[in-house]
């Protein structure tokens, strides 16, 4: 008996040890965010209405046709006019992207960046145990990890990773290699930078799918660190909850609707198909349907099975997101992608807010937009400890990549918005180009050379202070006007009209149309003849 008691009294001292050994090994798998950091670019490298119409007008590839799309797609865009482009594009040099361009970018960013997170938590570079850097179009040799690494001078052992290719998604990609990184490594920190190179990768060409990354994608980038030490979680501002990942490759409409690409001519860029849409839908249902088990209440749950399952289902028999999230980090992609994924996730204005304040001052930064969506919250000081964000992410390949954080306390910092976080949001976001050269939809422009006509334009009476560095006054006028025998009615102009015999009815109904829509008034002076 007393041997058995000693059995069953051991076999319960190993058990605990044996959870105590998974109590301590699930701590330090945990992932915290210590602290980020967002790019912010100079003045000088703005790109307001008239920048953007000179770099368009140096492409001589564009006609008509590929004006009217881009202003289509600019207006529709929700970018404003404080939007950063890379330094050799500003400056008219991206017919021949040089490497020095591409690297004077990314080290701008990456050691802009970096500078002020190690100030701002105090921590050393030789203190980062894991280096994760993820551009997707750039991918030198040596690799960006080892550039960070020689300019900090970090440690030897330091586990370095350059992750290229990922698109839009490459944040959250990378943040799940650091969580599980932290699985296998106790106490360590790491350093993850997340930004796209532009600077080699400016479409020249006129095929407009591929047109649409010179519309909407802007220079920008964040860096962040993670630490999976205990004593440094008071100071954390984020825990991560779980990330789930889905991804499309292995259907061929998922492979191709997001690609780099070379059009007819040689141009190199990134073709957005059409099936895009139904693609990020089709991924962002399979992901939800995974991550949504994971942080909505069981009370939710049920509820939606219940309703769910009635022959006559209710309007809103939808999952409520908000059940169980506060916030919603959403890519800020383009205006129109990012209504539709709200509206898929029964988002008010309220909760869109941020996404597109982010997209309206920065535009589209690639894989660090989700962080200046972060930053607007936090600015505005919405972020509460307890709450949760959901963070969602699309990429190339095709991904979906969602994860959820749980604010660790009252985010109130100062960051890359403390300039101008007092005008946001603003009265209105609407696009200026549409004011300025709506005349690009003029029919009458279809008639005549279009070249001609942006030779003679003369963009917001600059020109003769571009060409000639001098001053134009107009100092009087006089118009002319015709005699009153001169004047013409409707019927002169039927008259006339109706002397010319090779016309039929398809030709009257043109002359029809283009009167009425050249806003012609009853009399007009003729040409003397």
């Amino acid at each position: 008996m007393e041997l058995l008691l000693a059995m069953c009294l051991l076999l319960i001292f190993f058990a605990c040890i044996y959870l105590c050994e998974l109590l301590l090994q699930w701590r330090h798998q945990q992932c915290y965010l210590l602290a980020y950091e967002c790019y912010k670019a100079t003045d000088e490298r703005k790109l307001d209405t008239e920048s953007c119409v000179k770099i368009i007008r140096r492409n001589t590839n564009l006609g008509l046709e590929e004006y009217r799309f881009l202003l289509k797609t600019i207006v529709n865009s929700g970018l404003g006019e404080e939007t950063y482009g890379p330094r050799n594009v500003i400056a008219g040099c991206e017919d021949c992207p040089s490497l020095e361009d591409s690297l004077w970018e990314m080290d701008d960013i990456m050691f802009g960046t970096l500078d002020k997170l190690f100030h701002k938590t105090g921590i050393s570079p030789s203190k980062i145990d894991i280096l994760v850097v993820n551009v997707s179009l750039f991918s030198p040799a040596p690799s960006l990890t080892a550039r960070i690494i020689n300019r900090y001078k970090m440690k030897t052992d330091i586990k370095a990773f350059n992750l290229s290719g990922m698109g839009c998604s490459g944040s959250l990609v990378a943040i799940d290699l650091v969580q599980n990184l932290f699985k296998t490594y106790k106490n360590v920190n790491a350093v993850l930078v997340s930004t796209e190179s532009l600077a080699p990768n400016w479409y020249r060409g006129k095929v407009q799918p591929m047109m649409l990354a010179n519309c909407l994608y802007r220079s920008g980038g964040c860096s962040m660190i993670f630490t999976n030490k205990m004593h440094l979680k008071h100071r954390s501002l984020l825990k991560l909850q779980c990330i789930v990942r889905t991804h499309l490759g292995s259907l061929d409409e998922g492979y191709g609707c997001s690609m780099q690409v070379e059009d007819e001519n040689g141009f190199r860029g990134f073709n957005l198909s059409k099936s895009i849409a139904k693609v990020a839908a089709k991924a962002l249902t399979m992901n939800l349907r995974i991550l949504l088990r994971k942080v909505l209440p069981l009370t939710e749950l049920l509820r939606y099975v219940i309703v769910s399952s009635r022959q006559n289902k209710v309007a809103n028999a939808g999952l409520n997101l908000k059940a169980g999230l506060d916030h919603f980090c959403i890519p800020p992609t383009e205006a129109a992608v990012v209504n539709g994924v709200g509206k898929s996730l029964g988002l008010n204005d309220y909760d869109l807010e941020p996404v597109r304040m982010a997209l309206h001052r920065f535009g589209n930064t690639s894989s660090g937009g989700l962080w200046y969506v972060l930053g607007y919250m936090e600015a505005k000081r919405r972020l509460k400890k307890g709450e949760k964000i959901l963070m969602v992410s699309f990429g190339a390949g095709y991904e979906c990549n969602n994860c959820v954080w749980e604010i660790l306390r009252d985010m109130e910092n100062a960051n890359v918005w403390k300039d101008c976080i007092e005008t946001y949001p603003p009265e209105t976001i609407v696009n200026p180009f549409m004011e300025k050269y709506s005349w690009i939809n003029d029919e009458y422009l279809s008639f005549v050379r279009f070249e001609e006509v942006m030779n003679a334009i003369c963009v917001d009476g600059q020109r003769f202070q571009e060409r000639h560095n001098q001053c134009c006054y107009l100092l009087a006028y006089e118009c002319y006007k015709a005699k009153e025998d001169m004047r013409v009615d409707c019927d002169s102009c039927a008259k006339i009209v109706m002397r010319n015999r090779n016309l039929g009815l398809e030709g009257f109904r043109f002359l029809l149309k283009t009167i009425v829509n050249l806003a012609l008034e009853k009399r007009l002076p003729a040409q003397e003849t």
